[in-house]
């Protein structure tokens, strides 16, 4: 089956909505990057369990995925949801890399030489925040740990702001064939309000260096809601990121959580809403499709020769913690503080904080604060799930083979739920 993508007109006359039917369905939900979503995961999933996830692989012979988080920010960026550490003081970072490598170390006992790495991520934080020395360390440590294969995707976030043409010319070296720059918003404005500066000349010449350096694939974050953001003013933004022509795009509403995180408080009262809000969303997709983006789903774009626009088309997209990825069916092994691992039929988190995290990986080698064993009514709903937003379509005959199930009479209830949602 071939995916038809929406005509430019098609996604106008569809992005047409009013005030009541925006009221509707605006309610906050989850980006689904797990099926069931971290909330209902449970403090009694622990190291034990996700050891017998590990031999679970180990007999599927499933291919593997890893995560690296890296914490360290130096300065906080108001927007920020993650876990991150705030620290100027480069010196923290050694005795991090220590314990990173012993859960790595751990991590790898689990995990043949057979079985290959076919995608490793660096996420945090900021993994630049590391000096070109420290990267080089840690990852040619991984490598002696793992058996990667030939035509890994190997990617890493980084901070222009922080990031030294030395830190580009070493992750390309090393084999990172993926960038993921973090962006925003380019009006300064919205920039001062957010706490991150970042003129758009830094972004394009370290985008260029990139370029030169040939990476395979160049994504940028944009948000949108932000404060003082307005339509007009964010398609300026667009229009810049256009005019950089990275590979891929991830365009996330901004999340406010002020009960969560502190920091958002300063944003009450500077921040669009409702139609406003959308209409800057609907702007800068329609920007995207008119520039020659495919709109994958959700919050991605992409060029339509990136192997992300290709899976989708071939229905070979997976979504994972990371977002939309090439790699389905690949097991993922996070390592560091609050790293997620999605192995087989289990979830699990590492401890958030370092010290909870060190004190467990010298203990038990492993840090797993809590996790979620999935029943087999959970591995069908995240099937059909992830089908919705990797695929638009969900192909019920495959579903009913697949699980042994007939369909329209397993979700019956939920299919009249979902007759209003077609009215609409």
């Amino acid at each position: 089956m071939t995916l038809a993508y929406p005509t430019l007109q098609q996604m106008r006359n569809e992005l047409r909505v009013g005030e009541e039917f925006l009221a509707k369905y605006n309610r906050p939900g989850p980006r689904y990057t797990s099926y069931p979503t971290a909330p209902v995961w449970n403090d009694g999933f622990g190291p034990t369990d996700l050891e017998s996830a590990f031999e679970q692989a180990e007999s599927a012979k499933t291919p593997v995925s890893l995560y690296m988080h890296i914490p360290f920010c130096e300065s906080l960026c108001l927007f920020c949801a993650c876990n991150v550490v705030i620290q100027k003081n480069k010196g923290v970072a050694p005795p991090y890399l220590d314990v990173l490598k012993r859960e790595t170390e751990r991590v790898s006992r689990s995990i043949s030489k057979r079985r290959h790495v076919v995608q490793f991520h660096w996420g945090g934080g900021t993994p630049t925040y590391l000096s070109p020395e420290q990267i080089e360390d840690l990852f040619e440590f991984t490598r002696e740990h793992f058996q990667f294969a030939p035509d890994s995707e190997i990617g890493i976030e980084v901070d222009p702001r922080v990031t030294s043409r030395a830190h580009l010319e070493t992750i390309r070296k090393l084999g990172f064939n993926r960038l993921s720059m973090g962006i925003q918003d380019f009006q300064l404005d919205v920039q001062k309000a957010v706490h991150r500066l970042q003129p758009f000349e830094m972004t394009r010449d370290l985008l260029s260096s990139a370029r030169r350096l040939g990476f395979d694939s160049i994504n940028v974050d944009l948000i949108y809601g932000l404060p003082y953001q307005t339509p007009e003013s964010f398609a300026h933004t667009v229009d810049q990121i256009i005019g950089l022509s990275p590979d891929r795009i991830a365009l996330f509403s901004y999340a406010h959580v002020p009960w969560l995180k502190k920091q958002q408080g300063s944003f009450i009262g500077h921040l669009p809403e409702g139609m406003v809000k959308f209409e800057i969303f609907r702007t800068g997709l329609l920007q995207f499709i008119e520039a020659g983006y495919v709109y994958i789903g959700m919050d991605h774009f992409a060029k339509p020769g990136d192997e992300l626009s290709l899976s989708q088309q071939r229905r070979t997209l997976h979504r994972n913690f990371q977002g939309y990825t090439t790699k389905a069916g690949a097991d993922l092994y996070g390592m560091g503080i609050t790293a997620i691992s999605g192995i087989q039929s289990a979830y699990a988190q590492n401890h958030r904080d370092i010290p909870s995290w060190q004190k467990a990986v010298e203990e038990r080698g492993l840090a797993t604060m809590r996790g979620y064993h999935l029943s087999e009514e959970d591995r069908l709903r995240r099937a059909v799930i992830s089908r919705l937003l990797c695929h638009t379509v969900v192909l019920k005959d495959e579903i009913s083979r697949e699980f042994g199930i007939n369909f329209d009479e397993h979700f019956a209830e939920e299919l009249r739920r979902f007759e209003p949602f077609c009215d609409d």
